[in-house]
């Protein structure tokens, strides 16, 4: 069974930084682009960024963009994303994916496989 498994959220105070992680199981997605969406209540979801199959690519959301870091561990099978200089905007669920393209993807329509996501609060 191929999973997703998101971690790392929780509650932060504007201007804090949390570190998201993404480990897949099941299958290995070193040949897939990976990206990290968002939900807030009430919005519809969100693309944050997105990383190429290599690592050498990536894409930002502009509301993140300067703050906010995609990596990826191969061999892991891990996907990162470093937040900082939080604000109570970027409070939402926030969910790991994974692309059936190596390249770069920004519509959630590229995205096959999706975790359970994992809860962002920022307190202000």
């Amino acid at each position: 069974q191929v999973q997703l498994v998101e971690s790392g959220g929780g509650l932060v105070q504007a201007g804090g930084s949390l570190r998201l992680s993404c480990a897949a199981s099941g299958r290995t997605f070193g040949a897939n682009a990976m990206g990290w969406f968002r939900q807030a209540p009430g919005k519809e979801r969100e693309i944050v960024a997105t990383i190429n199959w290599s690592g050498g690519t990536t894409y930002y959301a502009d509301s993140v963009k300067g703050r906010f870091t995609i990596s990826r561990d191969n061999a892991e099978d891990t996907v990162y994303l470093q937040m900082n200089s939080l604000k109570p905007e970027d409070t939402a669920v926030y969910y790991c994916a994974a692309a059936r393209f190596r390249n770069i993807m920004t519509h959630l329509g590229h995205y096959d496989y999706w975790g359970r996501g994992t809860q962002v609060t920022v307190s202000s």
